[in-house]
């Protein structure tokens, strides 16, 4: 596995040659693993929201006719707002590419998806930040009434974003980007057996051996074997 799949997290000098959708797209058609949805996992503030809002940036930098949309809370959003990477101009009219679309709930995102086929333009990617943090175990329980109403509740909204993604496949290209946080454990996203279903491609952040430092690691969960490529970030997040 080549480090560009880790690389369209970050900026570079090289980032303005490096053109994250045409990757995806020359990955999905090489292989047989579908690789139009993508997990960013972590823990707690290793700087999820900067890595995949950097990814939007980078989509946004090579797609000039099309948006990419960033689903988030906006007050979580506001609160811990992504850092940028040094060399990016935040006046930058990259940036008027980038559409935040503030949701509050699972409903949201589902009503969101439910419509995507009456876009007038589809956009090139998507990212939703913290996505397990729009499942609010006690309202999916009542919503379903069902103890796993969460579970239920998730299964449903990915399969609402992965038939989007298709549809918006068969018209163009068009990418998502999950992030959520690690179990307890630290190995794993949390309800990882649920995203194995639709989402091939995982990408896991974990502590490095230098305080403040982290590792990306790419891994596929169609192989066999550990195929993760590791990449050291530090920074404050």
């Amino acid at each position: 596995m080549s480090s560009e799949m880790v690389e369209m997290f970050f900026w570079s000098e090289s980032s303005s040659n490096l053109n994250p959708i045409q990757f995806l797209q020359n990955q999905s058609n090489n292989n047989t693993n579908n690789n139009n949805l993508v997990l960013l996992s972590g823990p707690p503030s290793s700087g999820k929201t900067s890595l995949i809002f950097q990814f939007a940036f980078n989509v946004a930098l090579h797609s000039s006719n099309s948006n990419v949309i960033f689903i988030c809370n906006r007050h979580r959003f506001d609160s811990k707002p992504p850092f940028l990477s040094q060399g990016i101009d935040p006046s930058s009219d990259v940036f008027h590419r980038i559409q935040m679309k503030y949701v509050n709930d699972d409903q949201d995102i589902r009503n969101f998806f439910a419509a995507f086929h009456l876009f007038d333009t589809l956009p090139a990617a998507l990212v939703i930040d913290d996505f397990g943090h729009f499942f609010d175990n006690k309202s999916c329980q009542q919503r379903y009434s069902n103890s796993r109403g969460r579970e239920l509740a998730m299964v449903k909204t990915l399969a609402l974003c992965h038939n989007a993604i298709t549809y918006a496949n068969q018209k163009g290209s068009c990418k998502l980007v999950l992030s959520d946080i690690l179990t307890h454990h630290g190995d794993s996203p949390r309800f990882q057996f649920i995203y194995n279903k639709w989402i091939h491609t995982t990408f896991t952040i974990k502590e490095g051996d230098v305080c403040g430092s982290f590792i990306l690691k790419e891994k596929n969960s169609n192989t066999g074997g550990d195929t993760r490529v590791e990449l050291v970030a530090s920074g404050n997040y």
